[in-house]
């Protein structure tokens, strides 16, 4: 027979439980990453392959400055707006499917309590353990919801983006990778700032290659390098393209 704590109270989570729970990369918003990798990466791949097909075509130091100035604002605007609408509309869907789950529940509760029976059936427990293991979970109404979002929909609520987190944070990402490139450009002491936006940007790319293959413990060399060669073929196709138009 399966021993289950018969305490459902509020008592304090152990410390291990704090230990994991004080990891931010154990948490939900370690999910953040994704936001971070993303929005840099296209920042400063998008810049550099701008860049380089804007200073073929263009002669002006200054325009080409503030063509790419603009390009970097519009598109820390685009990418904060997208990831904004997307997380909403995602928030938006799996709410409705957590009100219709709350409502079967407190429609049909004797039909959702069979399914959690053989849930449970289905993964061995004997009729005393399922009997116990079912009170447990309706014995709380948000626990009950909880077990049935998991169990049918493979959805944890705490995992929910924020529009406005997710938003920000690709914005921000997007904008210090648009950065980066425009940095020899503003200073007027260095002649041929291209090339130095280059190597700003492989340097850059090479090193979020790392800091995320590090995040996943993968080898960080391959890591750098993975992105560093997507890198490094956008600004040879930016090149290209500028070339064509400038002759």
């Amino acid at each position: 027979m399966v021993k289950i704590p018969a305490s459902t109270g509020t008592s304090a989570p152990s410390s291990l439980s704090r230990h994991y729970h004080d990891e931010t990369w154990h948490t939900p918003q370690g999910k953040l990453i994704r936001e971070v990798v993303f929005g840099m990466n296209d920042g400063l791949i998008t810049t550099i392959g701008f860049l380089a097909g804007i200073t073929l075509a263009l002669s002006d130091r200054t325009l080409v400055l503030m063509v790419v100035i603009a390009e970097v604002c519009a598109g820390t605007l685009s990418m904060s707006v997208g990831a904004y609408l997307s997380a909403k509309s995602q928030r938006e869907f799996f709410q409705r499917e957590i009100d219709r789950e709350r409502r079967e529940i407190e429609e049909e509760p004797e039909r959702e309590t069979n399914e959690i029976r053989e849930i449970y059936r289905e993964r061995g427990f004997n009729e005393e353990e399922v009997e116990i293991l079912v009170r447990r979970v309706t014995a709380d109404k948000e626990r009950f919801l909880d077990f049935m979002l998991k169990e049918e929909l493979g959805l944890v609520r705490e995992s929910l983006d924020d529009p406005w987190t997710v938003g920000g944070v690709m914005g921000v990402s997007f904008l210090v990778g648009g950065f980066i490139p425009l940095l020899p450009l503003l200073l007027s002491a260095i002649q041929n700032p291209f090339r130095y936006s280059l190597l700003a940007t492989l340097v850059a790319l090479f090193g979020l290659g790392v800091g995320k293959a590090r995040l996943a413990r993968r080898n960080l060399w391959l890591g750098g390098l993975e992105i560093l060669l997507i890198g490094s073929l956008a600004a040879g196709l930016g090149f290209l393209l500028g070339l064509l138009f400038h002759l």
